[in-house]
C-alpha cells in the first residue's frame, strides 16, 4: 500500500503553520536551501509544538494527546498515542532512524523522509519507498541545519533542496522532549520487527508514557526521555494470529528482558563510555506490553513499570 506519508505530514504542516505564533515556533527559507520551522533552538517552542512534531512524525496517522498520570504517587502527564496504521505511523515515518551527520551538525532524523531515502533495512523488510513531490522531517538537534544539511538530504532523496521543509528541536526542550516520548509504541514495534514477528498481525496500537521534566543539558535530556519510556512507557498491541507465538515472543519485548535494564539510563550510558553500540539493544523498548488477539479473545501482558527508577531520574 502506498501510504503517501510525506503528503499526509505536508498536509499537517500546512493547517500548522498559520498557528506558529501561538505554537512559538518560527519558519523560515533557508537561502540555498528548503523550509526550515524552529520549534526550539532559537525559539521557546511548547507542548503544543511538541504536539504538532509526534503528528508530523507520525504523518497524521496517529492521534496524540497529553493525559493526566502520576509516578508513585506525585503527579505528572502523560503523553498518549493511539493509532489504526502503527507499522506505517510508528516505523516507516517516526522511527529515528537517520543519523544525519554533515560537518559540524548532528542531528537524529525522523519522519517521513526516510521512506524516499529508504536506506535503513526496515525499508527492505517492510517492502516500502515513496518517490514525493516534497518530503518532510524531523530533526532532534541542537542546532540549526544549514544548506548543506539540505544538500545532503536532497542528494540521497532525489529531490531539490526547496521541496525539503525540515523540523528542528532540541532533545532538552519543551518540544524535542515531547517528540521523543511520543515514540512509546514505535520502541515496542521496532523490537518485534528486529525480534522477527511477522508485522502484519499487527491491527492498532496504543501507548502511554511519562512526559519526561525538560532537561538541562542534550546528555541529561537522552537519559530521562529514555527512562520515561524504559521505565514507565505502557504499549498495548490489538493483533491477529496464534497465541502461542505470543507467549513466545512477549517476555524478549518489555525492556525488563535486556540485562542492562535496572538502572536510569544515564547511568547505563555512562558504563558503555557513552557510546549506544555498545548499549544491549533490546533495552530499547517500553517497561509493559500487552497483546490482545482480536481473533482470539485472549490478553496476555509482559513487564512492569519501575516508578522508583522513573523518580530518581525525574528527580521527584
Amino acid at each position: 500500500m502506498d501510504w503517501n506519508l510525506n503528503e499526509r505530514a505536508l498536509a499537517v504542516v500546512e493547517g500548522l503553520l498559520p498557528a506558529a505564533e501561538q505554537l512559538r515556533v518560527q519558519s523560515h527559507s533557508v537561502p540555498g536551501g528548503g523550509r526550515l520551522i524552529d520549534c526550539g533552538v532559537n525559539v521557546s517552542g511548547g507542548l503544543g509544538a511538541g504536539l504538532a512534531l509526534a503528528q508530523v512524525c507520525t504523518a497524521g496517522l496517529a492521534e496524540v494527546s497529553i493525559i493526566p498520570g502520576d509516578i508513585g504517587g506525585v503527579g505528572c502527564p502523560y503523553v498518549q498515542v493511539a493509532t489504526d496504521n502503527p507499522v506505517a505511523a510508528c516505523l516507516l515515518s517516526q522511527y529515528a532512524g537517520w543519523q544525519i551527520a554533515v560537518e559540524k551538525f548532528f542531528g537524529m532524523g525522523s519522519g517521513p523522509m526516510r521512506a524516499v531515502a529508504a536506506r535503513e533495512d526496515l525499508y527492505e523488510k517492510l517492502d516500502y519507498r515513496e518517490q514525493p513531490s516534497q518530503c518532510i522531517g524531523v530533526l532532534e538537534a541542537d542546532q540549526l541545519p544549514d544548506e548543506k544539511v539540505f544538500a545532503f538530504i536532497a542528494e540521497r532523496t532525489n529531490l531539490a533542496a526547496e521541496q525539503i521543509t525540515l523540523f528542528v528541536a532540541p532533545t532538552a526542550s519543551i518540544a524535542g522532549n515531547f517528540q521523543v516520548v511520543a515514540r512509546v509504541v514505535e520502541t515496542a514495534l521496532h523490537k518485534l520487527l528486529e525480534l522477527g514477528f511477522d508485522m502484519s498481525r499487527i491491527v492498532s496500537g496504543y501507548g502511554t508514557t511519562p512526559l519526561s521534566p525538560v532537561a538541562g543539558d542534550f546528555l541529561a535530556g537522552i537519559g530521562r526521555t529514555n527512562d520515561a519510556i524504559l521505565y514507565g512507557g505502557r504499549v498495548t498491541l490489538w493483533v491477529t494470529g496464534d497465541d502461542d507465538s505470543l507467549s513466545t515472543i512477549g517476555p524478549k519485548v518489555p525492556s525488563v528482558s535486556s540485562q542492562a535494564y535496572g538502572q536510569p539510563f544515564l547511568e547505563i550510558f555512562e558504563a558503555a563510555g557513552r557510546d549506544f553500540y555498545k548499549i544491549d539493544p533490546h533495552l530499547f523498548s517500553p517497561a509493559e506490553i500487552m497483546f490482545q488477539n482480536v481473533e482470539t479473545g485472549n490478553v496476555q501482558r509482559f513487564g512492569n513499570v519501575a516508578p522508583d527508577i522513573l523518580s530518581r531520574s525525574f528527580g521527584f
